[in-house]
């Protein structure tokens, strides 16, 4: 099993992860990791129609996404890890899935968020879950598109003073 990407992107799967990401890192599997989509029939619905033909999909909660990847249930696949937000992936690091690098994708602007990147807008929660990835050693980057540049997401999150 080899982990080709591991992306934040709160709208899971849809047509840039389809359409680009999936087809760029010749994925063969998609696992989400995400307590809601794993345990609503209309999401799970929703994220077989826009999972591209031919790559296979496992929807999954938490630890059982993390348990699966750690003792490399998927071998022999190219796996692409998708997570809503940071909070899910400092979950499959405290359940033992570990890993080095995080693609920081899209997360709407919402009630209390700051905006630090135009696909991006962050949370006090957000920033403590990146903050807590950084500490373990993670590398933080985000590109919306893979023929975007790849940017250090970290010096986004890093100063106290981006919620005054």
């Amino acid at each position: 099993m080899e982990i080709v990407n591991i992306r934040i992107d709160e709208r899971l799967i849809h047509g840039q992860v389809a359409a680009y990401w999936t087809a760029m890192l010749k994925a063969t599997r998609i696992v989400v990791i995400d307590d809601f989509a794993a345990k609503d029939q209309i999401q799970k619905m929703a994220l077989k129609m826009a999972t591209p033909k031919g790559v296979k999909l496992s929807i999954l909660t938490v630890p059982t996404a993390s348990k699966n990847l750690q003792e490399g249930k998927y071998e022999g696949e190219r796996v692409f890890v998708i997570a809503r937000n940071p909070k899910t992936l400092v979950r499959a690091w405290d359940e033992g899935f570990h890993f080095k690098t995080v693609n920081v994708g899209n997360m709407s602007e919402k009630f209390g968020s700051v905006q630090v990147r135009r696909t991006v807008g962050v949370t006090k929660e957000d920033v403590e879950s990146f903050r807590k990835l950084v500490d373990h050693g993670v590398k933080l980057t985000a590109q919306m598109i893979p023929t975007d540049d790849i940017v250090d997401f970290a010096p986004l999150i890093a100063s106290d003073s981006i919620f005054d």
